[in-house]
Parts: structure tokens; C-alpha cells; sequence
């Protein structure tokens, strides 16, 4: 511990000798961890932010949503998904709890005393508030009764409030949404936006309103989501249910499937695996910033012992050993990169916060303690292994000439 300790100590002051030159040589590994930082801090900001958008849909929910390709618009032949399909979900599938399906008619615009938005229009049931996570702030959502007797009432966004300027409790007050008069009963609580788009500026009216609307002979756009009793049935059901809607809709055992049937952290999980892919690329990018700041520093060192040789000589006339030279330098490159991984974590993290900041409803940047922990952790090993030339070729002067040396 004394010979670390020394060593420590003897680095150190190297180190702060030459101030200037050691900040210089640490740009290399400085630059490479705060680029590291910064991109991962963004990153991960919004990686979070994401993932708790989805994470009131739960583990146990499915989605049942048509396939489309750029083929099925440009001909006209769109796939949709039916009322049967949906009735097939609710009592043709074993293992299915709950059933909220969403229906998307085409009304147009929202107005309220002479000012006009338009905002996302959602036909639901009640069973979506629990499969979707959504619920009101103020006043109420969706009940049975409003969906079993089409009462025009309707659920608004945080969004939809504040561009009608309705009062901050809108409850009570009338929308017209297409030509139809909707009283509003709820107030959504505000969710934020997520790829840019807002989830506070859309209205829920009840399914079955949605559905008289859109018209008997119109098929509308629609998506389901349901819930599954037992989280470990979850495959099995998943196939049931694939199973089920396959023949609802009529399809031959071996024709393509017209529709698909999405876990609902299954979205969750691709946005993460890109971003560890963009994390993965730009950390060997940023790679060869380190190895070029790691090759500055065993050029540095090198210069290091060339001018430190009578030292060298001298500490080993009065009883150093090879080992203990070899620690001193080792030690000397570990502490130069650590240095500048140490300022590029702080920063990156200040390059994150600011990036996050610079853009319009961006999640603020975040940066686990691991991956800082593991910045500073490589930034000292690539000064322990570009160090190892420099410390070896120390080590092994001979005395007699080293002390000789002019």
C-alpha cells in the first residue's frame, strides 16, 4: 500500500508539473467519452420517456390491427378490421378478460363558440380507460351506460381545452364535432407528446355513437386492444386469438394474414434495440477517438521518460526496483486518461442536458450510474494499456547509463 501510495503521490505531481501539456494530451480521451455521454444521455432521456408512455397498456395487453401496404392505398383495397373480429375477440377466444375496441370515424373538425380545432376523434368503450391506461382529471370518462344508450357526450384532451379556450373545467360546456352537439363530461389527464405527436389533442366519444355516425354501410378504421387473464397464458392466448380471427375473417390456412396481433411492450422493446444499436455504432466511432487519445498518451509518456531519464537512474541507484518504476508510469497514464474521461463525463452530461433542452417538448437527458461508472472505468484502462510501452521502457533502463544521461 506504502509503494501504491508513493507511486500515487509521485504521479501526481508529474502531472501537475506539466499542466498544460497533461490537459492537452487527455483532448483525445475527453473529446471520445463526452461525445459517449452526450449521445447516450439523449438517448436514454428518451428511451424513458417512451417506455413510460407504454407503460400503462401493461404486459398482459394485445393489439388487433389490419395490415396495410403502400400497395393497399394506392389501390384502394384497404384492410380493416370488422365488428365481427371484434365480437369474435370478446366471446370466441378462451383466456381474453377484456375487450376496447376503437373506432376512428371520420367527423371532421371540433368547434366551441366560434373557434375551431381538429383534434383526434376516438369511438370507445368503457373498457378502454383499464386497457388503455387513460382517465380523467376532471369530471368522468366513458361508462357502459353512455355507450349502451349513444348518449353525445364526450371526453376531451388537455390540448383541446386550452386551443377552443374553454373554461379550465370544460365540463358541462357543448362541442359541436362534425354536426353533431357533444356535452363534455371529462377532462383527460395531460400525457404529453410521443414522436412529436400530442396525446392530449384527441376526444373520446362512445363506440357505439361513433359507430351511428360513421354509418351502416362505411367500414371504418379501427384497432383493438384486449387484455389477457393470466399474464402466463399470454403466447397461448395470442394464438387462440390468431386462430379465432383468422376464420372470422374468412381467410385460407395458407393465404398471408391481413391483420396482426401486437404484444403491447413488443414496441418497447424494438425502440430499445435501436437505440442500443445507435448506441453500439456511435461508441465505435467514438472508439477511435479514445484509441487516438490513447496513442497520444503513450507518445507523451514516451517523451516523458526520455526526459526523465536521470530520474529514473537516480531512483534506481537509491534502491527502486523495475516493478516499482513500472507502477509509477502505469499509474502516471492511468491518472492522464482518467482525467479527461472524468471532464468528458461532466461535459457530456451538460452537452445532454443542453441538446435535450434546445428542443421543443424533448424528455430531459439521463445517464445511468453504470455508464458513467464504465466511461471512467475505460477511460483508465486505455491509459494502463498505451501506458504499458512507455512504463516498460522505463523500467528496464539500465542505472548506470540512465544516470550518465545529458
Amino acid at each position: 500500500m506504502n509503494l501504491l501510495a508513493e507511486a500515487f503521490s509521485a504521479a501526481l505531481a508529474s502531472l501537475n508539473a506539466h499542466r498544460l501539456r497533461s490537459f492537452l494530451t487527455t483532448l483525445g480521451i475527453l473529446i471520445g467519452t463526452m461525445a459517449v455521454i452526450a449521445v447516450v444521455s439523449v438517448l436514454q432521456g428518451f428511451s424513458d420517456s417512451i417506455s413510460n408512455q407504454f407503460s400503462d397498456l401493461g404486459s398482459n395487453t394485445l393489439t388487433l390491427d389490419a395490415i396495410n401496404e403502400q400497395e393497399n392505398f394506392r389501390t384502394g383495397r384497404i384492410n380493416r378490421i370488422t365488428f365481427d373480429d371484434v365480437e369474435t375477440l370478446r366471446y370466441r377466444v378462451p383466456g381474453v378478460s377484456r375487450v376496447a375496441p376503437i373506432i376512428v370515424p371520420q367527423l371532421g373538425g371540433a368547434a366551441y363558440r366560434g373557434r375551431t380545432t381538429t383534434p383526434q376523434i376516438l369511438g370507445a368503450t368503457e373498457e378502454s380507460q383499464d386497457v388503455l391506461g387513460v382517465d380523467a382529471s376532471i369530471g368522468r370518462y366513458i361508462t357502459a351506460s353512455d355507450d349502451r344508450n349513444g348518449r353525445r357526450i364526450v371526453v376531451i384532451g388537455v390540448d383541446v381545452r386550452d386551443e377552443l379556450r374553454m373554461p379550465k373545467n370544460p365540463v358541462g360546456e357543448y362541442l359541436l364535432i362534425g354536426r353533431e352537439w357533444f356535452r363534455v363530461v371529462g377532462l383527460l389527464e395531460k400525457r404529453g407528446e410521443i414522436f412529436g405527436f400530442s396525446q392530449d389533442n384527441r376526444v373520446f366519444i362512445p363506440f357505439s355513437v361513433a359507430r351511428s355516425l360513421t354509418g351502416t354501410f362505411e367500414r371504418p378504421f379501427m384497432e383493438v386492444s384486449f387484455t389477457v387473464e393470466n399474464l402466463a397464458e399470454l403466447a397461448q392466448v395470442r394464438e387462440r386469438a390468431n386462430r379465432a380471427i383468422r376464420l372470422s375473417r374468412k381467410l385460407a390456412p395458407n393465404a398471408e394474414p391481413d391483420f396482426e396481433i401486437k404484444a403491447a411492450d413488443s414496441f418497447i422493446k424494438q425502440f430499445n434495440q435501436i437505440t442500443a444499436t445507435a448506441t453500439a455504432v456511435l461508441a465505435g466511432i467514438v472508439g477511435i477517438s479514445l484509441l487516438v487519445g490513447g496513442i497520444g498518451i503513450m507518445n507523451i509518456m514516451l517523451v516523458s521518460v526520455t526526459e526523465r531519464t536521470r530520474e529514473i537512474g537516480i531512483l534506481k541507484a537509491l534502491g527502486a526496483t523495475r516493478r516499482d518504476i513500472l507502477i509509477q508510469f502505469l499509474l502516471e497514464a492511468a491518472l492522464l486518461s482518467l482525467l479527461g474521461g472524468l471532464i468528458g463525463i461532466v461535459l457530456g452530461l451538460l452537452a445532454g442536458m443542453g441538446i435535450a433542452s434546445l428542443i421543443p417538448n424533448f424528455p430531459p437527458a439521463h445517464v445511468p450510474v453504470w455508464v458513467m461508472l464504465a466511461a471512467a472505468g475505460f477511460s483508465a484502462l486505455v491509459g494502463v494499456v498505451f501506458g504499458i510501452a512507455p512504463a516498460s521502457k522505463a523500467a528496464s533502463l539500465d542505472p548506470i547509463e540512465a544516470l550518465r544521461y545529458e
